[in-house]
């Protein structure tokens, strides 16, 4: 990603959810602000919430410099832009688009935990995806959708009121070509929810699901364990200790009754697991910002990217495959010998998920 941004000549989009002033955020602000110095085009969206411990003046270097920042969203009534209704919508996505030829999307979020433990961060696991070409322009082209409702509620900003710009790819209601977008639209033929549902009830042999805030809805739990019925191997893996307590523990509350109907559910041990990937028939691949939970589904922007192609499926699953390797298999006896005090603390939190 920062190679990408050294290397832009015309254009710098950014849409993140957390970037932290730390060594992490901060060079990543030092060479969007040189590039902006240089007459690139620089604009980043980043959300109020996931971002919510970074200084208000962290993005002025890079404003300086002729960068536009705007931030989604903002918790602030004093803020013009703010909106009491759309608190709760916060923006999860992870883009990169370089001179709308290089795009990147994932889980990672710019901050210290991403780095590797001998450069003072936590080696969070997790995963992203670089495309070129069409599919980059439709990570652009999502970006300015997000770039222009924010601009339309006059959110301030440096360089001038621009609004979305000319000559952007659209977003056909049905993708053509092995590689595209999808997103949190739902209605939609692009909705993240609905591709994932529709590959799990075409699914003829896997399904390999890495996610690091599993709480599936009926509709998707069902098509897992429908998947099952017909032959299909279902594998999930989750963290073993998730870095949101309340969350873990409604995971946790999941693995009863997906593992009586043969689901196969996997611990990851060590650092924080934080991918959202799915592997199906060793063919179709996702891999993004979308969490198989309440919020992914009804309050976040969110993005993945969406591959056919059995080359790179068999890729991603070998990375799936490794992790497994070194995870905790849950044993559905065992894992019913655990205390009546944890059994309620789960569900509290299940009934709990709607509101995180």
């Amino acid at each position: 990603m920062l190679e990408a941004i050294a290397s832009a000549r015309r254009e710098i989009l950014l849409e993140i959810y957390w970037v932290s002033a730390d060594a992490v955020g901060e060079t990543f602000r030092t060479i969007l602000a040189s590039r902006a110095r240089a007459g690139v085009t620089v604009r980043v969206i980043y959300d109020a919430v996931g971002s919510f411990g970074t200084p208000e003046g962290f993005w002025k270097p890079l404003e300086d410099a002729g960068g536009e920042v705007r931030e989604f969203h903002p918790l602030s009534p004093f803020r013009p832009s703010f909106r009491l209704a759309q608190v709760e919508q916060r923006d999860h996505r992870k883009i990169l688009v370089v001179d709308d030829v290089v795009g990147f999307t994932g889980g990672v979020n710019l901050a210290r935990p991403w780095l590797p433990v001998e450069d003072g961060g936590q080696a969070w696991r997790d995963d992203m995806v670089e495309v070129r070409g069409h599919v980059a322009s439709e990570l652009r082209t999502l970006f300015y959708k997000t770039w222009r409702r924010l601009w339309l509620r006059n959110l301030p900003q440096s360089g001038g009121q621009r609004g979305a710009p000319k000559g952007l790819v659209p977003l056909s209601r049905k993708p053509t070509g092995s590689i595209y977008v999808l997103a949190s639209l739902r209605r939609s033929r692009r909705s993240l929810r609905r591709e994932y549902i529709r590959r799990m009830k075409l699914a003829g042999r896997t399904i390999d699901i890495a996610n690091s805030y599993f709480v599936p809805d009926r509709a998707m739990r069902n098509a897992l364990c429908h998947a099952v019925l017909r032959g299909v191997r279902v594998r999930v893996l989750v963290p073993q200790k998730c870095d949101v307590a309340i969350v873990q523990f409604a995971i946790e509350a999941m693995y009863e009754g997906l593992l009586r109907r043969g689901v196969e559910v996997y611990c990851h041990a060590g650092p924080m697991m934080h991918a959202k990937t799915a592997i199906i028939d060793d063919r179709f691949v996702t891999i993004g910002s979308y969490n198989l939970d309440e919020r992914s589904r009804t309050k976040n922007l969110e993005v993945n990217v969406a591959v056919n192609d059995e080359a790179f499926a068999t890729y991603v699953r070998r990375w799936f495959d490794r992790d497994l390797e070194k995870a905790t298999r849950i044993d559905l006896y065992e894992w019913r010998a655990r205390p009546l005090a944890r059994r309620a603390v789960e569900s509290i939190a299940y009934a709990l998920r709607k509101l995180w």
